[in-house]
């Protein structure tokens, strides 16, 4: 089921997601993937951690941090949100690997240190 939702995706915007979906994966190996409303959602032993999905307006993907409230990093954009933050990314340019592996790590560390408990 979730290979159909990567694959309804139109191009350049399905790489894209493949490649955050693998990135997110090689991060730690308690992280599973699931659905949840309908998009891919990552689990760090079994509690929700991040989920990918399209803007609507612009059909670019976007890495979505379920305890975003607790990151700081200047390419997380809070929103309305109280609880979530997100990482807008573009398909026609290169992943910003770094910056994405930075968010994840930090996130991962607040289930792994106790502030969020797993």
């Amino acid at each position: 089921m979730l290979d159909s939702y990567y694959l309804s995706q139109e191009e350049p915007g399905r790489s894209c997601l493949l490649a955050l979906r693998s990135l997110i994966l090689a991060q730690d190996s308690h992280i599973t993937e699931t659905q949840k409303y309908g998009m891919p959602c990552f689990c760090y032993k079994k509690k929700m951690f991040c989920y990918l999905w399209t803007d609507k307006k612009t059909g670019e993907p976007y890495l979505l941090m379920v305890e975003g409230k607790y990151l700081d990093h200047p390419g997380l954009e809070k929103g309305d949100r109280s609880r979530m933050k997100i990482f807008r990314v573009n398909p026609a340019n290169d992943l910003t690997r770094e910056a994405i592996e930075n968010i994840l790590q930090k996130a991962l560390d607040l289930y792994r240190t106790g502030v969020i408990k797993s």
